[in-house]
């Protein structure tokens, strides 16, 4: 028997439980957790033992187009190379993000993404990619950000349609208003397909169509969809006012300001807020470091990631950064800034009967943090995929 398949005993605060962050211990055997306990006597504890400040799920992350200088593109061994880097950042599972681009490019992306897939599945180092999210291409020519206008004017319902094979991807994002989209949001959710509303200009109303019609999550809400106004709410107002909607923020202090980020909690509250990173392949490099989008040259000053003409293209941030900023920007506790970055967005996609709650039975995908939310180990599958050196 390896060391990693011996029991182990990881203690701390624990947060992802059904109710307060008692302290205690977390057991995991053969890749599962098989107790939790609460203030446990050293007598029920395994010898083998991990300690920290708090123990939580493992972070689940929507939206990730790259980081570590590996983009989520047509290359299999940089979707690898990513997946094996996340556990440093506390994820665990995500969803490898494809933004818009043109319709012979998919195949190739799609080839890859298999590969990484396959590849993972015996990995137990690797973060779990558990499908894609395609990010377009039926978006809002107006609200295109980084994407390309392009793929976005050439893309139709039906030609989406045909990209989204439920076998491989796992969330689409698109624009509501688009020409047939709202058949579209029902096909895709009848295949099993999540939909998220975002790139979109739509009014009010539209976006509540859009909901309507079976769409559950907003991509990066304020950014990239029609703003909040008092006489016209928007896509923004709708996604923060319907309970129906799971509203995914980056909360990076460059996307939006951070009253507006203190805003959607208090809209949404911390149960219907979930956190993403829209990370690319520039988050992790040093300042300076020129990347690429899509085939677009991406460069970041260490807080950004922009196109040539200054858009922003994605961003920078990590997923453990994002909880540390939720609490502040936000004034959230660690438990509940953790609880949107693991269940909330896990409850959307339809996979908390798998995790990420700290239950007897859940898959050992776990993360552990010090008293300033920076992670110290991650588990996957019960096996150490990542431990920060001693000082």
């Amino acid at each position: 028997m390896q060391l990693d398949d011996q029991p182990l005993a990881l203690l701390g605060t624990l947060l992802g439980t059904s109710g307060d962050s008692p302290a205690g211990a977390v057991i995991v055997e053969a890749g599962r957790i098989t107790q939790v306990l609460v203030s446990p006597d050293a007598r029920q504890l395994p010898p083998r033992q991990l300690q920290a400040a708090y123990v939580a799920p493992g972070f689940v992350d929507l939206q990730v187009n790259g980081a570590f200088g590996h983009e989520v593109d047509d290359s299999a061994a940089a979707l690898v190379a990513l997946a094996r880097s996340l556990p440093a950042t506390g994820v665990t599972t995500f969803l490898p993000t494809l933004v818009s681009r043109a319709p012979e490019r998919y195949p190739r992306c799609f080839a890859a993404f298999d590969v990484a897939r396959a590849a993972t599945k015996v990995d137990r180092l690797a973060a779990r990619p558990l499908g894609l999210h395609l990010e377009g291409p039926l978006l809002s020519p107006a609200r295109a950000g980084a994407h390309d206008a392009a793929a976005i004017a050439g893309a139709t319902a039906a030609s989406l349609n045909q990209l989204a094979d439920p076998g491989r991807v796992a969330l689409v994002t698109l624009a509501p208003e688009r020409r047939d989209a709202l058949m579209l949001i029902t096909h895709l959710r009848a295949r099993g397909i999540a939909v998220s509303l975002g790139h979109t200009d739509a009014s009010f109303d539209a976006f509540t169509a859009g909901v309507d019609a079976g769409a559950t999550l907003a991509t990066h809400v304020w950014n990239a969809m029609s703003p909040l106004h008092h006489r016209a709410p928007g896509a923004t107002g709708a996604a923060l006012i319907d309970d129906r909607v799971t509203a995914l923020a980056i909360a990076d202090g460059v996307h939006t300001h951070p009253a507006a980020f203190a805003l959607a909690v208090r809209a949404k509250g911390p149960d219907r807020l979930g956190l993403v990173t829209d990370a690319v392949a520039a988050a992790g490099t040093a300042a300076g470091t020129i990347t690429a989008l899509a085939g677009r040259p991406v460069s970041t000053d260490g807080g950004s990631a922009r196109l040539q003409d200054g858009t922003l293209a994605g961003s920078t941030l990590t997923m453990d950064q994002a909880v540390r900023n939720a609490c502040r920007l936000g004034a959230l506790s660690p438990a509940s800034a953790v609880h949107m970055a693991t269940t909330v967005p896990a409850r959307a996609m339809g996979w908390l009967d798998a995790g990420p709650l700290l239950r007897p039975g859940a898959a050992a995908d776990l993360v552990l943090l010090d008293a300033d939310l920076h992670v110290q180990a991650t588990l996957v599958g019960g096996r150490v995929a990542f431990q920060r050196p001693p000082a």
